[in-house]
């Protein structure tokens, strides 16, 4: 599996406010350009992985709107994990030869559409009950968040200044990256001070609510060394599920990252201090602190201290969310594939201000669920990481 794959290929569409514009049309313009990119034809896109929150069966809009007819489809809803996730079934699909380009796409105009958020909810709460929480009516995911950043605070001492400081490292690196949402200035202390939402998450622990679409397209490495640009190769990946909602954690400050992240390491040959820039799927300021302790980039309750002092902000020791993240770039419902995109643009070396000289081995962390409930973790890598 190893470098058996590569991602050749990205476009993204609609981010931040996409206004007249539905989740399948800024989905199909982002595909467009990450099939261009590739310096391929729709035509020959003969593979597809796909997934909205708004549609069980959301493979058959994209087949349909796109007019493909694709020899191997993927739509396992995993939450915003769910395009990491997808990087090992695609992978696999094309080892075996089931096809030879495969499409994975994401969009949503949560941000400018006219439905109703909360109408949403009540809808997902009726066709999809969680009998031992909807009755006291949780505003999910942020509800479960604020208890899982309690806990930690709790058990290891982690302080609303750490969580300032993920939120300050987002906002840093998304003034370097034009295409980001939120480019404002931000400062500990402005986040310390700004509303308490979610007890003891403020407006800005929380991540923003955009519009956007993405896209990319993975081949066999055999075939991606005829195309545009060099390859980003998919040295490992792997997925982990353990629940879904926050009262089936067994420890509400581990996460399923901790399978997750040594099977993508083992398949990669590499461990976390071989990796240069790190993407991490933060709906929530505690879950860049998570995903590095549970990844092993610090200990266990050690990923306040980790992240002090700016030390995953541009300049910092560790490269962390180069593009803003969830947090001040782009979130449209469901933010995995745009962390990958990230990732195969710090390889491509493409970043303009915000690149990481040097990179060559990117680590993305897929989160989804309303509770950490679904972690992927994908190691991406250049030809000289091979």
């Amino acid at each position: 599996m190893r470098g058996s794959t590569a991602i050749v290929g990205v476009g993204t569409a609609g981010c931040g406010e996409a206004p007249g514009y539905s989740d399948i049309e800024i989905l199909a313009e982002a595909a467009a350009r990450a099939v261009a990119d590739a310096g391929l034809s729709l035509c020959e896109i003969d593979g597809l992985c796909t997934a909205n929150l708004n549609s069980a069966m959301w493979p058959l809009n994209v087949c349909e709107y796109l007019g493909l007819r694709p020899r191997f489809v993927e739509g396992t809803n995993i939450g915003g994990a769910a395009f990491v996730a997808h990087l090992l079934p695609a992978a696999l699909a094309l080892n075996a030869r089931l096809c030879d380009a495969v499409l994975v796409c994401y969009g949503s105009t949560q941000r400018t559409n006219t439905r109703s958020r909360r109408n949403k909810s009540r809808a997902r709460s009726v066709l999809d009950p969680a009998p031992f929480e909807s009755p006291y009516e949780p505003f999910l995911p942020p509800s479960a968040y604020a208890l899982i950043t309690a806990r930690h605070m709790h058990q290891y001492g982690t302080t609303r200044r750490h969580l300032a400081e993920v939120a300050v490292a987002a906002r840093r690196w998304a003034q370097l990256n034009p295409e980001a949402f939120s480019r404002e200035s931000l400062t500990i202390e402005e986040v310390l001070a700004s509303p308490m939402l979610f007890d003891p998450l403020t407006a800005h622990d929380c991540c923003l609510v955009t519009d956007g679409a993405a896209a990319f397209v993975m081949v066999r490495t055999d075939r991606a060394r005829d195309l545009i640009h060099a390859p980003v190769h998919v040295l490992g990946c792997a997925s982990a599920v353990w629940h879904r909602q926050v009262s089936g954690m067994e420890d509400l400050t581990v996460t399923p990252a901790c399978d997750s992240g040594p099977r993508a390491y083992a398949m990669a040959g590499i461990s976390p201090a071989d990796v240069d820039v790190v993407q991490i799927y933060d709906a929530f300021t505690i879950n860049t602190i998570l995903a590095l302790e549970d990844l092993g980039f610090c200990a266990k309750g050690e990923g306040g201290p980790f992240v002090s002092d700016g030390a995953i902000a541009p300049g910092g020791l560790l490269p962390v969310n180069t593009n803003g993240g969830g947090l001040s770039c782009v979130h449209p419902n469901m933010y995995g594939a745009f962390a990958v995109i990230e990732a195969v643009q710090q390889l491509r070396g493409a970043c303009g201000a915000r690149q990481v000289e040097g990179a060559t081995v990117a680590l993305v962390q897929g989160n989804g669920g309303v509770a950490a409930s679904s972690q992927a973790t994908a190691l991406l890598g250049t030809a000289t990481a091979l």
